[in-house]
């Protein structure tokens, strides 16, 4: 069983079975592919090597997968100020995102888990884009979806495709949630010297 992130001396820790590493990685994967750049191969080649470089994209678009509408939501309703912000900041936001998933992938093989500040900033912002992903494929659009998906949480009684989404979701946002207190329990550490770190509970 997982145990869930806590505020150690040596950084945040947490463990997972290998199931739940390998979960948590092929989602990360996943995710970071969704995000690849549009005029990048799967090898990573670019079909313009300057646009890369200064980091514009000349011809944005609104992406077609609206999992990938989420990850990178226009930034205003104006169409032409979108369009305009896009081209100047989409390709650095994909790149930010990916590196973050990347750390997150690498880092998952440690059996004994232990996350710099660095590293957590950046495992919470990769949770938080698989969250929005698998959100997007549930159909979470509103509290009342989302309390429907959150009382799936028994593996044992999954039926079907979308239930088993559903686990996963409510899986990955518990191991978010883990980390996100950790790290505002490490805030009070920092603006109170002495105070013993806190514990949170194993996942029930």
């Amino acid at each position: 069983m997982a145990r869930p992130f806590r505020r150690t001396p040596g950084g945040y820790t947490a463990s997972f079975e290998p199931a739940e590493r390998d979960l948590i990685r092929e989602l990360a994967e996943d995710v970071r592919a969704l995000l690849r750049p549009a005029d990048t191969t799967a090898d990573g080649s670019t079909v313009d090597p300057l646009e890369a470089l200064v980091g514009i994209t000349e011809k944005p678009t609104l992406p077609a997968d609206s999992a990938v509408v989420r990850l990178l939501p226009a930034a205003s309703n104006d169409d032409e100020t979108a369009i305009e912000y896009r081209r100047y900041t989409e390709r650095d936001l994909r790149e930010t995102k990916r590196a973050n998933l990347a750390m997150l992938a690498f880092d998952i093989e440690s059996r004994d888990l232990s996350l710099n500040e660095e590293h957590a900033r950046a495992w919470a912002a990769a949770l938080g884009d698989i969250r929005l992903v698998l959100a997007d494929r549930l159909y979470i659009v509103d509290e009342d979806t989302a309390e429907d998906i959150a009382a799936f949480t028994d593996p044992s009684e999954i039926e079907t495709q979308e239930e088993y989404m559903a686990v996963v979701y409510n899986f990955v946002s518990w191991v978010q949630d883990s980390l996100m207190l950790a790290m505002i329990d490490g805030l009070d550490d920092k603006e109170t010297p002495g105070r013993a770190c806190g514990e949170t509970t194993e996942q029930e």
